[in-house]
């Protein structure tokens, strides 16, 4: 890459819904939050780092020989928005460009993270990925968006970013983007999906 790039991975929550652990649920003998950091990692990013924040004890043990910065985020019971601010925060200053991705997208590829981060410069400086007919996460940001990411609050995600104004968010296909994990019957049909 040539401009200095960073993915952010999301994996502070408790994962109410669900009743346990989604980071720790198991994807071809490795768990969601270890698989999301592989992916990560296979982009090709400047920097890695993973906000953990529910259990972090326990969750950080998934990314031990791994070269991922981890974030303990200790107002994560607060939202999603204060693992954003919390990663951001952390950033070197000589980042450009910032990739959420949540660890819960078990579909997503290295190599559309890695387009996301390609396709992130000053001109257009959203890029989000499309699925049914809407823009979301994972989404680059270019660091001129990133005073608007630190003003988000509560569990109110990067999507609010992206939803605010449309003319300058580029969207990049990936259907497989639509299955996340947030319930048993989703865990299910996932891991029937990928036998």
């Amino acid at each position: 890459m040539n401009t200095a790039s960073a993915i952010i991975i999301l994996a502070a929550g408790s994962s109410s819904r669900l009743g346990l652990p989604k980071q720790l649920l198991q994807l071809r003998g490795k768990s969601l939050l270890r698989h999301a950091a592989e992916t990560a990692l296979a982009a090709r990013p400047s920097e890695v780092l993973a906000v953990l924040g529910f259990e972090s004890d326990r969750m950080k043990h998934e990314l031990d020989d791994l070269p991922v910065q981890i974030v303990f985020n200790h107002r994560w019971i607060e939202g999603i928005a204060s693992s954003i601010r919390e990663g951001l925060s952390r950033l070197p200053a000589d980042i450009e460009t910032a990739l959420i991705f949540l660890c819960d997208q078990p579909f997503v590829t290295s190599d559309h993270l890695s387009h996301l981060i390609k396709a992130c410069t000053n001109q257009k400086p959203i890029i989000a990925t499309g699925y049914e007919s809407t823009a979301g996460v994972p989404a680059c940001y270019h660091r001129q968006v990133f005073p608007e990411l630190l003003t988000l609050t509560g569990d109110h995600g990067a999507k609010r970013i992206i939803d605010l104004d449309p003319e300058r968010v580029t969207a990049i296909p990936f259907d497989a983007a639509t299955l996340d994990i947030d319930t048993m019957d989703d865990y299910r049909k996932f891991v029937k999906s990928v036998r």
